[in-house]
């Protein structure tokens, strides 16, 4: 369970999570798996198409650039 405060607006409403820093590091950690998990099944489902190490490469990093926009 992840260890949370709440920041509320004075009546009561969820504003904002306080994470500490070392969940919050795991929770990127995950995200970015998860992400790479979905690039993969994404592929996958291209039958027949081979791409080559270095232009995978370079298209799971954009990928990742975009998600962190």
């Amino acid at each position: 369970m992840l260890n949370v405060q709440y920041v509320t607006d004075t009546k009561g409403k969820p504003l904002y999570v306080q994470v500490p820093v070392k969940e919050y590091e795991k929770l990127l950690a995950d995200a970015e798996e998860l992400a790479d998990i979905t690039a993969y099944k994404k592929a996958k489902k291209k039958a027949g198409k081979v791409v080559p190490f270095d232009e995978a490469f370079r298209e799971i990093e954009a990928y990742h650039r975009e998600q962190a926009s």
